[in-house]
């Protein structure tokens, strides 16, 4: 197993020119904000990067930041534009999540990779523990193609190896990176007999998102003075609202009236820059991520939490478990209000326990930084550049 440390010092790094396929703001998801994040902090490293956005078809503006290129899902002639640009760089970076790319399960991402003439690192943000046959068939065909493929997880490296037959030489693992802030303890204040302790949630909303197991949760928790205050952030996942509209804020809005927890219950839809963002999160008590999911190995809003020395309470999700694991947070059984109730209890009544959590997600934020992921990039970009150059030689 490859597992680039994150606890190195840095050391210099050559100055390459590296390509980025993914997709990228202004689009609201998980991977073009990751891929920005990811490009600015290789670029004060000293990189040029080359990034490719991909256009899915969802109406997404272009940004009005000029980019190398753009991949339109469906064109044969965009994919050889696109792979012709990735090929003029020193490296290609190319994310991978099944619904980004064109065909059968982003079939066409393979078209793309065979195109490509450069070495390539692939991003798996997705590995399926039941993946139907398409879908293991291109993911066995993705890390195939590449010369390195990079997982956020230990779990995710695991679940890789054991389901998909993989050269695990291949495979490096590198948390998912996320911006930080200075952070001061807030549990005392969070404790006041003067305010209410503030819950969060955050991300794109939908079904799956779990939130309404915490709606139900705040109801077990009226004997609590002053009760606390949950605030759910974000807006509707666009792909959502063009399917359901608001349906789902809507219900939760109606559950939390019917529940009679709606005094205590804030829907926030303001935009936020990232730097906002990060000092909303680091002002709350205790983040809580409920998701109904039991399968997911990598979460850009866990990591945030983290990296903003938040305690985390949240369902027993692959990431969460690792991530949690060293007493950052408290895991719950999915589906279960009271569990959850009993845990927002503890955190916010064990003021011991809480600066605990505190502590241990501080720790953990120095190795999830952008800078620090970055780096490990970085030097994975210089390992296959040198291997590349020996080879040509």
């Amino acid at each position: 197993m490859n597992t680039v440390s994150p606890f190195h010092a840095p050391t210099a790094v050559p100055r390459h020119r590296i390509g980025l396929l993914s997709t990228y703001p202004p689009k609201l998801c998980g991977l073009a904000t990751f891929a920005a994040a990811l490009e600015g902090e290789l670029q004060r490293s000293g990189h040029r990067v080359d990034v490719v956005r991909i256009d899915d078809g969802d109406g997404t503006p272009i940004t009005a930041k000029p980019l190398a290129g753009e991949l339109v899902n469906g064109r044969p002639s965009s994919i050889r534009a696109a792979a012709t640009v990735l090929s003029n760089c020193d490296v290609a970076i190319v994310q991978h999540e099944y619904g980004i790319y064109g065909g059968e399960d982003g079939e066409e991402v393979l078209d793309l990779l065979k195109m490509i003439s450069v070495p390539i690192i692939v991003v798996l943000h997705t590995v399926p523990v039941r993946p139907t046959v398409r879908q293991r068939s291109v993911l066995v065909a993705v890390a195939a193609l590449a010369d390195r493929v990079v997982v956020m997880t230990d779990s995710a490296r695991n679940r890789l190896v054991a389901t998909y037959p993989m050269d695990v030489s291949k495979i490096d693992t590198i948390p998912h990176g996320a911006s930080t802030v200075t952070v001061v303890p807030v549990h005392d204040a969070h404790h006041s007999v003067r305010s209410s302790p503030q819950l969060l949630t955050w991300g794109l909303l939908g079904p799956g998102k779990g939130i309404e197991h915490t709606i139900d949760a705040l109801a077990l928790l009226g004997d609590m003075h002053p009760r606390p205050r949950y605030t759910i952030a974000g807006v509707t996942h666009p792909k959502v609202f063009t399917r359901d509209g608001d349906a789902y804020r809507h219900d939760l809005i109606r559950r939390s009236w019917a529940n009679g927890v709606a005094a205590t219950v804030v829907f926030d839809d303001t935009y936020r820059t990232v730097e906002e963002l990060t000092r909303f999160v680091a002002s709350s008590a205790v983040v809580v991520l409920p998701y109904d999911s039991r399968e997911q190995v990598t979460s850009g809003v866990l990591v945030d939490a983290i990296a903003a020395g938040r305690p985390v309470i949240a369902t027993a999700f692959p990431h969460a478990l690792e991530l949690l694991s060293s007493g950052a947070g408290i895991v719950v059984p999915h589906g279960d209000p009271p569990a959850l109730a009993d845990a927002i209890r503890s955190a916010l009544t064990d003021h011991e326990r809480m600066a605990d959590m505190e502590s241990e997600a501080r720790r953990l934020a120095t190795s999830l930084s952008w800078s620090a992921v970055a780096q490990q990039y970085s030097e994975v970009v210089t390992e296959l550049v040198d291997t590349s150059d020996r080879l040509a030689v």
